[in-house]
C-alpha cells in the first residue's frame, strides 16, 4: 500500500474508532521504525486494539511475517489484541486476529472474497470484550 493510500485508509479507520466511541491514535514511525510499532492502538472501557492495516486495489493483501510478529509483540507486550484490519477498494473494513491469517510461505495473505464473506465488520469488532 502507498504510504498516501495507507495514511489515508488508517485516517478513516481512526474515523470509525472514533465515531463509535473508541479512544484511537495513530502511531508515528509505524513501519519505519527501528523498535516494534503497528498503526493504530484503540482503546474503549478496558478493551484494547492493536492494528495493522493494510488497503488494496488488487484481489489480495500480503503482510510480510516481519510485521505480523512486530504486531503480535506489540500487542502482548502492551496487553491489546493484535488485529489486522484490511480494506480493498470500494469495500468496507475487515478484521482478522493473527491465527486467522493465511500462510502462503513467504507472507500471509488476505484474498478480496474471504475478508468480505469471513472477516469481521468493524461493528461486530467493537462488540468484541
Amino acid at each position: 500500500m502507498g504510504k498516501i493510500k495507507g495514511s489515508t485508509a488508517e485516517r478513516e479507520l481512526i474515523q470509525l474508532f472514533h465515531n463509535a466511541g473508541w479512544a484511537p491514535v495513530r502511531v508515528a514511525g509505524s513501519g519505519s521504525a527501528r523498535i516494534p510499532a503497528v498503526d493504530i492502538v484503540a482503546g474503549k472501557s478496558g478493551n484494547v486494539f492493536a492494528v495493522e492495516c493494510k488497503s488494496s486495489r488488487s484481489s489480495k493483501i500480503y503482510i510480510s511475517k516481519d510485521q505480523v510478529r512486530e504486531l503480535a509483540y506489540f500487542a502482548s507486550t502492551f496487553g491489546a489484541k493484535a488485529i489486522v484490519g484490511v480494506r480493498f477498494d470500494r469495500e468496507a473494513w475487515r478484521f482478522f486476529a493473527l491465527h486467522e491469517l493465511r500462510d502462503s510461505g513467504k507472507n500471509y495473505v488476505v484474498d478480496k472474497s474471504v475478508a468480505i464473506t469471513v472477516g469481521k465488520k468493524f461493528e461486530d469488532l467493537i462488540k468484541t470484550p
